[in-house]
């Protein structure tokens, strides 16, 4: 089992949290085909681990892939058109311009050695072959390891067709020992889990056995089997299994035999609960991508459910392993895997209560958005944007209900203009494909209409996408003035404001900017105010004019009386550009520092990266040159996920090219090129920590043995060395602090890769290598140009205003 990380730098894969067993030889395949393999597919029934060896094996070759090793998790995904979509954000390729999510992809990735893990691609696995083919072929570097029920079908394709785990053959003489057996050892292990000091004994051990044969070996149906120790004895457990197969003999003859015994499983763990829990079982299914409690007992309730009863049902889901249990910063959501939730749906179907449910689910996400919307201006916002990309699967459904379902198009549509900031900042280019679909589908010249059709204009001006922009404002305009919609007319002025100031014409933007504010003022409406307010203090920060500090005051003021923080990072942002303007850098960088930590915290690239900006620019001015140019090469790795959202702030790039112009002259162009590249190698972590001042990480010097003797890993090759030296698997734990059961993992894939039986044969081919290349082990690649004191300083130009 593994548990995503979910805060912080994307870790590309989840943790492993209990212990992989097994498939030793399945393993070594499957890194030995990476190592010579565009495309790599891990096949075979559901529940058989294809998904638990596919992350294992990408965890283990890892350092292989300096480009890094991401995950991405297709169970969630129902609609086929969105695949590429979610594989760019998996990949954190925040596309904001109207080039398509694999052109997009494919730019992120060029050059880059990177391995994709696509996990679950068999309910859209034309859609999969289709993008994969695409992507390998552009980028020769490109590895993809996918997990399916079936190939994809493409050339140059290597089918890895994984069985269930090895099980003992009854009558004692068997060529799998009952100790040898790894469905056995994961039964034990698992069931120690549940029942502390649980062991294979000479009493139960015939029982295991049999348990793990009827269940075909399958590792997802001995684990649920092992949950059920919790209230039932081994051979309690063999019993009800037993029950359950012989009903199986009543179903499709057509149907593969290993599926009939996953199905027997499923409708065996579905008896064991009680009439409420197998209720929500059925109801939870409707969910995607997870669900917490407040969820389950709004949408699960009712029809032979009390409200008060779901936390206990919930919990008894969880004891038996049908929901299972995420906890990350606090919150807890609730889980379930992929084929749980399809004999969920399928029974939900034959009930009848499937379009119920499907009603239920979408109207509890109605009143999300309705109430993120209305509290997005309070000091609720930051636990709203997080609530709302926790649950950004479920809101893709409910909006594809909606769109849907005859007579639902409205609804769907305001959620769409409800999710503004949501797509604005984290999921551009798809909240463009929502507005498009949704503005199709409701046409009524209403009130609805014209909130999305300003809030559309926004997403389309954010794309570089001109023509829509003004198309769909200037619809928003003839409804807002029919039906009289003073708050719509001041977002369409602000609105025409952004596109002004996008299209060069700095001053007429402001003029529009400031009939925004005097129309949001007008009808007390704060987040416009807010909004036009930061825009104007921001413009007239870079033109070096008083004004802004009253204007990012106010605007300050304003967020502070609600609790806001959002838009009041980028007045903190005007005000420190006006600090820096009157040489008060103290405050400039203290105040920007302040900015920077909240949109750090809320994610928001575009207000990063301007914050970083800035802090090159306040550098720039205190002549402190080596840290301006290496906040300038970090600030570069920031602004290719902004993309088009730039454009607003676009005036802003002529204090970017005197600030690099000067430094570039203050330190000359070797040491200039080599700070802004050790600033660009920065992870995010150590950028934002060098930008607030914080320690900075140490020079990047190459490891020790961070070369590799083929087919070793880097950290295979280390270990190798040091069985050399005659350490034992102790001493290697020890030297290198890791545990002595991680040390004997690396030994025994050492002897898998080489073929050998015995530590002695590797520390022979060790030294056998040692004497063809010399200190072989040595790491390749050499030092960087030096970048010793600059002898002259010559002052940049004079800052202009």
């Amino acid at each position: 089992m593994r548990t995503r990380v979910v805060r912080g730098e994307p870790a590309g894969l989840p943790a492993e949290v209990t212990s992989f067993v097994g498939r030793r030889h399945e393993l070594a395949e499957l890194k030995r085909l990476l190592g010579t393999s565009h495309v790599v597919t891990v096949i075979g029934v559901g529940g058989v681990g294809k998904t638990r060896l596919a992350l294992r094996a990408a965890e283990e070759v890892r350092r292989s892939f300096p480009g890094g090793v991401r995950l991405v998790e297709l169970a969630a995904l129902e609609d086929p058109d969105l695949l590429a979509q979610a594989v760019a954000e998996a990949l954190s390729v925040n596309e904001h311009s109207i080039r398509s999510p694999l052109d997009a992809l494919v730019e992120r990735l060029h050059g880059r050695q990177t391995l994709i893990v696509l996990d679950n691609c068999e309910h859209v696995l034309a859609e999969c072959a289709m993008l994969v083919d695409t992507l390998v072929r552009a980028l020769p570097e490109l590895r993809v390891l996918a997990t399916s029920r079936q190939a994809l079908g493409i050339d140059g394709e290597r089918i890895v067709e994984l069985a269930p785990l090895s099980m003992p053959t009854p009558g004692g003489d068997s060529a799998v020992p009952l100790a040898e057996s790894d469905a056995v050892r994961l039964f034990a292990e698992r069931a120690a889990s549940v029942v502390p000091g649980f062991e294979v004994t000479e009493e139960n051990e015939e029982a295991v056995a049999e348990i793990c044969r009827r269940l075909d070996g399958l590792p997802l149906a001995i684990e649920m089997a092992a949950v059920r120790l919790r209230a039932l004895s081994v051979r309690q457990v063999l019993e009800r299994l037993d029950d359950r197969f012989r009903l199986l003999t009543g179903g499709s003859r057509a149907a593969l035999p290993r599926q009939r015994t996953l199905r027997a499983l499923f409708e065996w763990s579905y008896e064991l609960c009680t009439e409420q829990e197998r209720l929500l079982w059925q109801r939870v299914s409707v969910f995607t991508g997870g669900l917490d409690l407040e969820a389950a007992e709004q949408v699960c309730a009712g029809d032979g459910i009390a409200r008060e009863d779901v936390l206990e049902l919930v919990a008894g889901l969880v004891d038996k392993s049908v929901l299972l249990r995420r906890e990350s910063e606090g919150v807890v959501r609730y889980c379930l895997l992929d084929t749980v939730r399809q004999f969920g749906r399928e029974l939900l179907a034959a009930s009848g209560d499937e379009a119920t449910l499907h009603r239920r689910h979408r109207d509890y996400y109605r009143k999300i958005t309705s109430r993120a919307w209305a509290e997005l201006f309070s000091a609720a916002q930051q636990s709203w944007v997080e609530r709302l990309q926790r649950d950004h699967a479920n809101l893709r459904k409910a909006l594809d209900w909606s769109l849907r379902e005859p007579g639902e198009a409205e609804t769907g549509l305001a959620m769409t203009a409800e999710l503004l900031y949501h797509w604005s900042g984290y999921h551009l280019s798809e909240g463009a494909g929502w507005f498009d679909r949704s503005l199709a589908a409701a046409t009524e010249p209403g009130e609805v209409r014209a909130h999305a059709l300003w809030a559309g204009a926004w997403i389309a001006l954010l794309r570089d996408d001109c023509a829509t922009t003004l198309a769909r404002l200037e619809e928003a305009t003839a409804i807002a003035e029919r039906l009289g919609l003073r708050v719509t007319l001041g977002y369409i002025a602000f609105l025409s404001g952004m596109a002004a100031v996008a299209g060069g014409d700095l001053e007429g933007g402001m003029r529009r900017y400031e009939e925004a504010a005097a129309a949001h003022r007008a009808v007390g409406n704060p987040i416009g105010l807010a909004l036009a307010l930061n825009r104007l203090a921001l413009a007239n920060a870079f033109l070096g004019r008083p004004v802004a500090r009253d204007l990012a005051e106010e605007c300050v003021a304003l967020c502070d009386l609600y609790g806001e923080g959002w838009h009041r990072a980028y007045a903190l942002l005007a005000l420190a550009i006006d600090a820096w303007h009157r040489d008060d850098m103290r405050a400039a960088c203290e105040i920007d520092n302040e900015s920077l930590r909240y949109n750090a915290a809320v994610g928001d690239q575009l207000g990063m990266g301007m914050n970083l900006e800035a802090h090159a620019w306040f550098a720039a001015g205190e002549q402190k040159y080596e840290r301006a140019a290496r906040l300038l090469g970090i600030v570069r790795t920031f602004w290719p996920a902004v993309g088009a959202r730039l454009a607003e702030f676009r005036y802003m790039s002529r204090c970017h090219d005197e600030c690099e112009a000067a430094t570039r002259e203050a330190l000359g162009e070797r040491a200039f090129q080599a700070e802004v590249s050790r600033g660009a190698a920065l992870t995010r972590e150590e950028a934002l920590g060098f930008a607030l001042l914080e320690r900075a990480p140490a020079a990047r010097g190459p490891a020790p043995f961070e070369g590799r003797i083929a087919p070793l890993t880097r950290r295979e090759t280390e270990i190798a060395h040091l069985v050399a030296e005659g350490l034992s698997n102790k001493d290697i734990a020890g030297r290198l602090v890791i545990s002595q059961r991680t040390a004997e993992g690396h030994i025994e894939h050492i002897l898998d890769k080489l073929g050998f039986k015995s530590r002695a044969q590797v520390a022979a081919w060790v030294k056998e290598r040692l004497s063809e290349r010399g200190d072989g082990l040595a790491a390749d690649g050499a030092d960087g140009p030096a970048s010793g004191p600059v002898s002259e300083r010559r002052r940049p130009a004079a800052r202009t205003t």
